[in-house]
């Protein structure tokens, strides 16, 4: 058991602590993270029952709805919604890097609970491969999420459309990371260079939110048409 947990927390530790590093600016109180991490950990269990229901019903299980709808929808919604109404009003929530934060922090509290409770299913010699790809996946999602957030709510400039993107994109990521591992007999050919480009793409949304991160943030519509 010991050994499950401590797989299972590792690449959070690992990954939280990466981002929470990354940011130039004051720091994030740990309280707020771990309340955030919490409420992504409380989200695994309605949604793996919604899930579970679906599939005991026969309901929506072609690859292409089951990748994109039954997880990559379902499962980002519901984190852009508890986003929505909790973080952001957070008043520690005031700067654009602050979103990645956050995103990260619902993210990964989904993506341990839903990783322990695989490996205490299905053994902790599957440790390493979870923590490679679903665990630094959701990560990776939850910091393409908080960037449009906090873009969103720091830049005014199409901000329901904003808000949008905040969803479809992680939805998008998410279905395809889903769909190539139901369809593609040897997916760790294709899986490799997808998120390898979703690091990239991560990373560089890290370092956009860096650039235009501060405790006022001034609202230049040639700045806003900079950040990408």
């Amino acid at each position: 058991m010991f050994a499950v947990l401590s797989a299972g927390i590792a690449p959070t530790l690992a990954l939280m602590s990466f981002f929470y590093l990354k940011d130039r600016f004051d720091s994030e109180p740990l309280s707020m993270v771990f309340r955030t991490f919490m409420y992504g950990a409380l989200l695994v269990f309605p949604i793996m029952f919604i899930q579970y229901a679906f599939m005991e019903e026969g309901i929506g299980q072609a690859p292409m709805i089951r990748s994109f709808l039954l997880t990559g929808l379902m499962e980002e919604f519901f984190k852009w919604f508890i986003f929505l109404y909790t973080v952001y009003k957070y008043t520690d929530f005031d700067s654009l890097y602050d979103g990645i934060i956050y995103g990260v922090a619902i993210s990964l509290g989904f993506a341990t609970v839903e990783n322990l409770l695989y490996l205490l299913a299905h053994g902790v010699e599957y440790a390493f491969g979870r923590a490679l790809f679903p665990v630094s996946s959701h990560a990776l999602f939850g910091v393409i999420m908080g960037y449009y957030l906090g873009k969103a709510k720091f830049f005014t400039h199409n901000h329901k459309s904003t808000l949008l993107l905040a969803l479809i994109i992680p939805v998008t990521l998410h279905g395809f990371y889903d769909f190539i591992l139901e369809t593609i007999p040897y997916w760790i050919y294709i899986m490799t260079p997808f998120m390898i480009i979703l690091w990239l793409l991560g990373l560089r949304k890290v370092k956009i939110a860096n650039q235009h991160s501060s405790k006022q943030v001034v609202v230049i519509p040639k700045e806003e048409s900079q950040i990408l």
